[in-house]
Parts: structure tokens; sequence; C-alpha cells
């Protein structure tokens, strides 16, 4: 299962880490999030050590979702050294996002 990010420890486990970071932003009314979710966390299971995996809800974490200009989900960013390096919107197929996190290596 992919890492919860929430305001709390965003900062510690996704801007400050050394590995490339893919955050999936949804909510649990999001029909596509749905369709996203479970690749995201097949994607958390084959990369495990080698780049952080997580998920931000943005109805419990808005202001992160705020910070990140994020106004449709789910959207998918991928950050390495604290930065936003891509960035994806809308339901995507897994080769894509693999493809994105592989660049981001």
């Amino acid at each position: 299962m992919a890492v919860e990010f929430t305001e709390d420890n965003f900062d510690e486990l996704a801007l400050k880490s050394d590995k490339p970071v893919l955050v999936d932003f949804w909510a649990e009314w999001c029909g596509p999030c749905r369709m996203v979710g479970p690749l995201v966390d097949e994607i958390h299971s084959e990369y495990d050590g080698k780049a952080v995996i997580g998920k931000v809800n943005v109805d419990n974490n808005q202001a992160i979702a705020m910070k990140y200009g994020v106004r449709s989900i789910p959207t998918i960013i991928f950050i390495k050294n604290g930065e936003v390096v891509d960035k994806s919107v809308g339901a995507v197929p897994k080769q894509t996002l693999i493809d994105k996190l592989e660049a981001a290596m």
C-alpha cells in the first residue's frame, strides 16, 4: 500500500526524500481516482526501496493540494530533490506513470 501523505508528514517524506517521489492526489468520491489508485499501489510494490510512492487525500489535506495547484483529480506529481519535475492529470495508463517516474530517477 502506498504511503499516506498528510500535511504533517509531506515535507519530511516527500520533499526531503533522497529518492524520486510520486504523489497521487485523490478523493474517495472520484471515479477516475478509483481506477488510478490500484495502479499507484502496484507501482509502490514494484519500486519499493527505489522511489517513494504515496497518496494525498485532497479532502483531508487541502493545503497540500492548493500548494501544488491541484484543480482536477486524479493529479499525479513527480518530485525530485524537493522540486516538481513532472505532472499527470486524469486517469492515465500505468506505463505512462512508470515512464514519468523513471525519467525522474
